[in-house]
């Protein structure tokens, strides 16, 4: 089974699926438009989302700023994940057999698989490749089976009339079954059980960084989209928050998509496939995996279609809000006075019947998990930062040194070092599922997702990589011998740690008032839809007067939810923290759609190294000195 070499669909099907109607294999017909009707309907909300994060943006900017910055310097480094490669057997081919390839997992998390690895090193084209988003990593060959055997009504029965299984004629003895819910399946083997875990940890890094591309982005357009996302979903009677909105802008409308046909799929396709068992459950993964295919590479021309007048809208709108926007916060702020007296008992009701009675499990599970995984990198990078202090007193070689130096400054992207920080956050994920499932929220992965990307990327690991770095060149100088050079790093380790801790307690409150409010919100929503939401349209007049997109009577009236909503979040938090002040993480709570940060945009940076002096054993360079960590491979 492999990735998206081929497709069951030929370019008239592909046409079809775009604009008209498809006639797929085993008689599939799907309606005509699906993916322009699903555009039509999306870009609306985009570009009203548009609006509203641009004045958000702006008021923000005029603002009142947060006293306590970070701590920590800020890592330029793009988040990645560190290239893997090496062989393994894969099943593909029609009839499907164990053969031989050479896979590479790229830095942006992209899998390509090679007939073998001169082909890759000469530049070859790759037998097959797929972005990681979305899949599940699974090592256990029963487990697949077993998910493989559910993907279809009657595959899960009597197996022993079946034609030859390849996966039970040969047993696996370390396998890596990457599953998708809309994709073809891949398997691969390992040689041995250390090369299936150095794949394993890997592979999760690809899933994860494709996954959270929308989620660690802080720019507007991000941001609208992922508002748009939830008000379409919303408007078709979606309101849990889950999972869908991990990957690109391009892959979340496709998995949008993807769901909406499902039923429809299953109800024209499975009567008529071929085949019996398991045999089926894969047809049908490759039929999905085609319709997948036609609808990612329509939903990605839509939304470049949409780029020119996306980029002309932002900058019209930053030229129309910024200099009205005192008026409009004002007249924001009368209609959201009036909406919070109109709804103030409903929403009092609800919270206090359906919400009071969990917030505090949520509050503590969500700590835990957050607290758990920045714990176990605190515990790395002391020890990180010791070593490179002991080797500094042993008088090491230069080149020695700069090997560790440089396995420092990779630490955030080492998956074997990180992967103590990553199962922390994982431990939780089942409690907090049974807690957060009566209110619809299915999303626990992409809490895990945020979990690991905070420890890994987001002001904490990088951060104080970097930080820790950039402090010891300012203090090393050639006069000191190694022993004194040690000490100063010892002195520059501990305001580190400092520093960390700060820039940690901080994170993790956003953190947690981030999911609380993914958690609860589109459910407090839900409820009050059928009395609060009717009362809407005679506040209508009052924004309309203003004459900018960037209001609607719709956005104010959920800022008004998502205020009073985030007051009991903040009061429980300070419950769970055990302090009275709950610090600027907190500051203009009760607005919280105009408090998020903002973040400047990555780019990749050199950062300094430092080394014995050559033809010294006991002077140290500054680390500015030293070749970049690209020379130090060879």
């Amino acid at each position: 089974m492999g990735g998206r070499s081929s497709s069951p669909l030929d370019k008239r099907q592909q046409q079809h699926l775009r604009g008209g109607l498809i006639q797929a294999p085993h008689c599939l017909l799907i309606p005509a438009g699906q993916v322009d009707a699903l555009l039509r309907n999306f870009l609306p909300l985009y570009r009203g989302q548009l609006a509203a994060s641009i004045l958000k943006q702006i008021s923000r900017e005029l603002g009142p700023q947060e006293l306590a910055g970070c701590q920590l310097l800020h890592s330029k480094k793009l988040p990645r994940v560190r290239e893997h490669r090496g062989p393994l057997t894969q099943l593909w081919g029609h009839p499907p057999q164990w053969q031989p390839v050479f896979c590479v997992l790229r830095g942006d998390g992209r899998l390509e698989w090679f007939s073998h690895r001169e082909e890759y090193e000469n530049g070859g084209r790759p037998l097959g490749s797929t972005a990681l988003t979305g899949y599940t990593i699974l090592t256990s060959q029963r487990e697949y089976l077993r998910r493989l055997d559910a993907l279809c009504p009657d595959s899960s029965g009597d197996h022993t009339q079946e034609e030859p299984d390849p996966l039970l004629e040969m047993p696996v003895n370390f396998p890596l079954f990457l599953q998708h819910p809309f994709r073809r399946h891949l398997c691969f083997s390992a040689a041995t059980g250390e090369a299936q875990r150095a794949w394993r940890l890997a592979l999760q890094g690809g899933i994860r960084l494709r996954g959270t591309v929308l989620q660690r982005s802080q720019a507007p357009a991000a941001l609208a989209f992922l508002d748009a996302i939830r008000l379409y979903r919303q408007h078709q009677g979606h309101f849990g928050h889950d999972d869908v909105t991990l990957g690109s802008d391009a892959e979340v409308l496709t998995t949008v998509l993807m769901r909406e046909l499902l039923p429809e799929l299953r109800a024209q396709t499975l009567p008529g496939l071929r085949g019996a068992g398991r045999a089926r459950a894969w047809a049908w993964t490759e039929l999905l995996d085609a319709v997948d295919a036609v609808v990612l590479a329509a939903a990605s021309a839509g939304l470049r279609a949409f780029q020119n007048e996306k980029d002309e809208l932002l900058a019209a709108l930053e030229r129309t809000i910024r200099p009205d926007v005192d008026q409009m916060l004002r007249q924001r702020a009368r209609v959201a006075g009036r909406l919070r007296a109109e709804v103030q008992g409903p929403l009092e009701s609800c919270l206090h019947r359906k919400v009071d009675v969990q917030l505090p499990r949520v509050t503590q599970t969500l700590l835990n998990t957050v607290e758990a995984a920045l714990v176990a990198v605190q515990a790395l990078l002391a020890q990180g930062m010791d070593r490179l202090s002991r080797h500094l007193r042993g008088k090491p070689s230069g080149v020695r040194l700069r090997k560790e130096v440089y396995s420092f400054g990779e630490m955030p992207w080492d998956p074997e070092l990180m992967q103590t920080s990553y199962r922390e956050a994982e431990r939780s994920q089942g409690r907090l599922r049974q807690l957060v499932a009566p209110f619809g929220f299915l999303g626990t992965q992409s809490v895990v997702f945020g979990a690991q990307d905070l420890a890994q990327q987001v002001r904490l690991m990088a951060d104080a990589v970097t930080t820790f770095l950039q402090l010891a060149d300012q203090c090393l100088t050639t006069a000191l011998d190694c022993n004194q050079a040690a000490q100063q790093l010892e002195k520059v380790r501990g305001r580190v740690l400092k520093k960390f801790q700060s820039d940690s307690g901080s994170a993790q409150k956003r953190f947690i008032r981030r999911w609380q409010i993914c958690i609860f919100l589109p459910f407090v929503l839900s409820q009050l839809e059928p009395s609060c939401k009717a009362g809407l349209p005679e506040f209508e007049g009052d924004v309309l007067a203003v004459g900018s997109p960037a209001l609607t009577i719709e956005g104010i009236y959920e800022d008004v939810i998502q205020g009073v909503l985030l007051q009991r979040i903040d009061r429980e938090l300070k419950k769970a923290l055990g302090a009275s002040d709950v610090s600027c993480a907190l500051d203009g709570c009760s607005e919280a759609p105009w408090d998020q940060e903002g973040a400047d945009e990555e780019t990749e940076a050199q950062r300094g190294t430092f080394s014995r002096q050559p033809g010294s054993c006991t002077e140290v360079q500054p680390l500015c000195l030293l070749p970049s960590p690209g020379t130090l491979r060879s």
